[in-house]
């Protein structure tokens, strides 16, 4: 598995495991979790995705019930987290409105409910979830920074930022942003001419793609788009999935696709994404074909 390092202490595969919807599964149990866990390893898929948010803020506590109960996981895995969103339920059941907090106060306090839930003393990679446009850059930057000198987290990046979005955050940090997960995919292909992946690409940071088969809707493609997939994936030996995990992989962006099901069988294949065969013809036919019309 190819890895992709976002600094010189921390290196991520390339392929990660996303974890929003652990808890949509019946089976939540600690043997459960760690199939899937142990399925991905099998693989050199080593990163794992989380967010203090996912299964309305169960998702931690569930992988850290896998943690606790073979804790030889832990070294490893990387595990990413986020935070910065509230939404009124679970710890906030008694908030109003769904909101943003990036204060100093949230963000050490959201680290320690994180930490404990995942039953592990350290986050390989903390995420800022959204831009916060209440957002004071200088507490906020100085409360990042102090995670990484206290060893609580290995490295910083974002979600969903824009690039003047991570540019004040920066200005205010000694530590360098190390990414920014952005919705990027055969359905999302905004990023490739808007100037996200530009300006990562510019300043040598790897990016992360949530939701890179568009919520399934690519697999459901009956036109130009999925009649593509499926030649693509026929001269491939693989599926449709891997095809669109493929096209993600081949820009030179360095981008790292989030996959996330939790269907073992599903997550045993996320790596067939690796051997599909794609030039740059390929990639303009599915570009093409996602578009629905030729390039300019």
């Amino acid at each position: 598995m190819q890895r992709v390092s976002l600094n010189p202490d921390l290196n991520l595969s390339r392929l990660v495991y996303g974890m929003w919807r652990l808890a949509d599964d019946q089976d939540r149990s600690a043997g459960r979790t760690e199939a899937k866990i142990q399925a991905c390893l099998e693989q050199g898929i080593t990163t794992f995705d989380q967010a203090d948010i996912y299964g309305g803020y169960q998702a931690e506590t569930i992988l850290g019930e896998a943690l606790k109960a073979n804790p030889s996981l832990r070294p490893k895995m990387e595990i990413i987290t986020k935070c910065d969103i509230v939404v009124p339920g679970g710890p906030f059941s008694r908030k109003g409105v769904k909101h943003y907090n990036t204060s100093r106060e949230y963000i050490e306090a959201a680290v320690q409910r994180s930490l404990s839930k995942m039953s592990t003393d350290y986050l390989d990679l903390l995420l800022l979830h959204r831009p916060d446009p209440l957002m004071d850059h200088h507490e906020t930057g100085a409360a990042l920074d102090d995670l990484v000198k206290s060893g609580t987290v290995r490295a910083i990046g974002v979600s969903n930022f824009r690039p003047w979005d991570c540019e004040l955050l920066q200005s205010a940090m000694s530590n360098r942003l190390v990414t920014n997960q952005i919705e990027i995919s055969l359905v999302q292909l905004a990023p490739f001419t808007n100037g996200d992946i530009a300006f990562h690409q510019k300043n040598s940071q790897a990016l992360m793609a949530w939701s890179p088969l568009g919520g399934g809707r690519i697999l459901s493609d009956s036109g130009e788009l999925g009649q593509t997939l499926d030649r693509i994936a026929g001269e491939n030996g693989v599926d449709r999935a891997a095809v669109a995990t493929a096209f993600l992989l081949h820009h030179p962006a360095n981008i790292m696709p989030i996959m996330g099901t939790n269907t073992l069988e599903r997550i045993a294949s996320i790596s067939d994404a690796l051997r599909v065969r794609m030039d740059r013809e390929d990639w303009f036919l599915l570009y093409t074909a996602a578009l629905g019309h030729r390039v300019p």
